[in-house]
């Protein structure tokens, strides 16, 4: 057979060849675009539901009233810290526990607030100001709602002398912030005369008021009641005699602020 005789023969039995091969290409293209669009949805879907569980996880944390870290979250954090602690022990003894302090703090004369707006209005009153104390705290500390107007912060690598200038700027905050106001007209400031609202915090630190979570707590708790029983509108150590310095807020050089009448937290404590 001659040689275009055989170019033709082999080009009529080799066209179904490359037909098919072409057929092959497109569905396998096609499978493949298939395929990566399924990998893209699933991809989205999982995005979606770890953003979905992200938000559970933040909504059973939260306090629905406040917005601030419940009790629950509250709980967990200071284990945590307190683990964090030990750890940091063990592993350099010479140095001691990581510092760690706790405040708690009790708001006074809220029941007022209750009387005059009424309890929708006066949880909006106490969300904002929750949420203003939450600006007078560094990003790796926690702010939470221990129970009713009482509010725990957990103070991570922080010392006696630290979360006594963190309960300074608190205190203030409580008595000078500007509450919420439904009234109709032009909006009057009433910084100058107070809000009628004072805060009472009681200072505990690891190691010397307790090692256990409920020891701690516990401390914190006899340092609040000694705040109370000084009149309010200041903090209290569990030993008053360990801490210099320690005065109602009303007469301490806390009532000096910035300029613009708002403290900036200390990132240096």
């Amino acid at each position: 057979m001659s040689t275009p005789l055989l170019v033709q023969a082999l080009a009529v039995l080799s066209a179904p060849a490359l037909a098919g091969a072409a057929v092959l290409g497109v569905r396998l293209r096609r499978v493949a675009a298939r395929a990566a669009r399924r990998e893209t949805g699933l991809s989205e879907r999982v995005a979606e539901l770890e953003e979905r569980c992200a938000e559970l996880e933040r909504t059973a944390s939260c306090d629905p009233v406040t917005g601030v870290w419940n009790y629950r979250h509250l709980q967990l954090t200071l284990d945590r810290e307190i683990d964090r602690a030990r750890r940091a022990e063990q592993h350099e003894p010479q140095d001691g526990p990581r510092p760690l302090a706790v405040l708690l703090l009790e708001i006074n004369g809220f029941d007022a607030v209750v009387a005059e707006h009424g309890r929708v209005r006066a949880g909006t009153v106490l969300r904002d100001l929750a949420q203003r104390l939450g600006m007078e705290i560094r990003r790796s500390d926690t702010l939470g709602r221990y129970s009713g107007e009482e509010f725990l912060v957990v103070l991570p690598d922080t010392g006696a002398e630290g979360a006594a200038q963190v309960a300074d700027r608190l205190v203030w905050s409580v008595r000078r912030h500007l509450l919420l106001d439904w009234s109709s007209g032009e909006r009057a400031d009433r910084r100058p005369h107070g809000n009628g609202l004072t805060a009472a915090i009681g200072l505990a630190v690891l190691p010397e008021d307790g090692t256990h979570a409920a020891v701690l707590l516990r401390s914190a708790d006899r340092a609040l009641a000694a705040a109370r029983a000084a009149g309010g509108d200041c903090w209290r150590p569990v030993a008053p005699a360990a801490l210099s310095g320690n005065v109602p807020v009303a007469g301490a050089a806390v009532d000096s602020p910035r300029p613009d009448g708002v403290f900036a937290a200390e990132h240096d404590r």
